[in-house]
């Protein structure tokens, strides 16, 4: 059997994107400073990226930086940003994911390093996220923080990490992006449900049917 070939998008077509939802994510106040970044996989040994050390407000397509599958760099002036190798795991984990985005929205931020994740209470984010958004440990960066979410690439599209905001994938850079925003959309209204006695889980039956119609778009 010939293996699946792993999604992939046109680099114009990514460093655009890239470029789009990283100032996006900077107008929004999903990141300060030089927080989050952004990939997107253009071939199955080519990934662009946003530099390190760069305000996600300044990024433009003649900043990006290219990287082979191993994360070594190929082009750009700056250097890739160190949590590249999560990204990288990411599109060795799914062959359906051409895109990954992490960034620090302040109210699922905030769900995270409170020890908290997140449950899917919205018909419509049952279809796009799965029943919850898992919160993976906190761990040190480098090997023991890819070590820690690396268990739940395969059966996610998003997950809090405990002190390190929110990550997202998905099959190019816009839909990356909208789960991540999804994901600060439901915190916000958790956070703000908390004084009526918090946000009230879906029926069983309900989230049954809507997980199997979930599964029939994106096949899991």
């Amino acid at each position: 059997m010939a293996l699946k070939r792993p999604a992939m998008l046109v680099e114009g077509r990514a460093k655009s994107e890239i470029a789009l939802y990283s100032q996006r994510m900077w107008s929004k106040g999903f990141v300060a400073n030089h927080d989050g970044n952004l990939s997107a996989r253009v071939s199955e040994d080519r990934v662009v990226c946003t530099p390190t050390a760069t305000s996600k407000a300044d990024v433009d397509e003649r900043s990006l930086v290219v990287t082979d599958a191993s994360g070594a760099q190929v082009s750009g002036a700056k250097k890739p940003f160190g949590e590249l190798n999560i990204h990288l795991a990411v599109y060795r984990s799914r062959s359906d994911v051409a895109a990954v985005v992490h960034a620090h929205p302040p109210y699922a931020t905030a769900l995270g390093v409170s020890g908290r994740e997140l449950a899917c209470f919205l018909p419509e984010a049952v279809v796009s996220l799965g029943q919850r958004v898992p919160l993976v440990p906190l761990a040190a960066p480098g090997a023991a923080a890819l070590g820690a979410i690396e268990p739940w690439l395969a059966k996610y599209d998003a997950v809090l990490v405990q002190g390190n905001g929110v990550w997202a994938w998905g099959a190019d850079v816009e839909q990356a992006y909208l789960r991540l925003e999804l994901v600060e959309h439901l915190a916000t209204i958790a956070h703000h449900a908390i004084q009526w006695g918090g946000p009230q889980p879906l029926p069983q039956e309900m989230t049954n049917a809507l997980l199997e119609a979930r599964k029939k778009v994106f096949g899991r």
